[in-house]
């Protein structure tokens, strides 16, 4: 039978694709070409031809897996419902314990960035997009006196620190934290950045379970994929 002959954007695609397996499995620093051209059958010069270095394979695997949980948490904080409702259902998706699957990626770019300028640039800008994205939703709710934050900007810096923070800790260490203790931390933080007493998602809560919706981070109790 004839090899199927993929297109460029299609090879580049299914080589992301089997360097962030390789990645995850096996770490940034310990993966190597051959690896990812082990994975799909095919020549190590393939990858090389498609991705000229290691360092820049590594870049655009993270940006590629990366992307995947920046457009849901767009997709999260674009719904059609006030923005206290949004931020929550992202914050919760967004906590280890929630369904974003990028932790054990974005730990590993983390360790990997302090000597990686290319991969640090990538990260970099990828935060800053997840941090506006929550920023322009808390000023947007402010606006509108749902809640009220002075900075929206520093509101949003420190909610993905601490999530930030916490993620490593659920990762390296699992089962460090009951996942109930995590969800009630995301909370508390979420109502502090709003001026907003904590028992005010009690109340989501209860409607979600009325209405027979499933709680919008609480679907898979996984901090990352493995």
């Amino acid at each position: 039978m004839a090899r199927v002959r993929l297109s460029v954007a299609e090879r580049r695609e299914d080589l992301l694709r089997a360097a962030v397996g390789q990645i995850e499995a096996r770490g940034v620093a310990a993966v190597r070409i051959s690896d990812v051209a082990a994975v799909l059958g095919v020549s190590n010069a393939l990858v090389l031809y498609h991705f000229s270095t290691k360092e820049k394979l590594v870049a655009a695997a993270f940006a590629h897996a990366a992307r995947d949980d920046l457009d849901q948490l767009r997709a999260l904080l674009g719904r059609r419902d006030s923005a206290l409702a949004r931020l929550h259902g992202a914050v919760r998706w967004y906590a280890p314990t929630g369904e974003a699957k990028g932790w054990r990626l974005w730990i590993e770019s983390w360790a990997a960035a302090l000597r990686d300028p290319a991969l640090r640039e990538v990260a970099g800008a990828l935060d800053e997009q997840w941090k506006a994205a929550l920023a322009e939703v808390v000023a947007e709710g402010s606006a509108a006196g749902e809640f009220h934050c002075a900075d929206p900007v520093s509101a949003a810096w420190r909610l993905t620190a601490m999530l930030d923070g916490l993620a490593v800790q659920m990762t390296s260490y699992e089962g460090s934290l009951p996942r109930a203790t995590m969800l009630e931390w995301a909370d508390e933080a979420l109502a502090r950045e709003l001026g907003l007493d904590s028992t005010v998602f009690a109340q989501t809560h209860r409607q979600i379970s009325d209405s027979g919706k499933g709680d919008c981070g609480a679907a898979a109790d996984r901090p990352a994929p493995s």
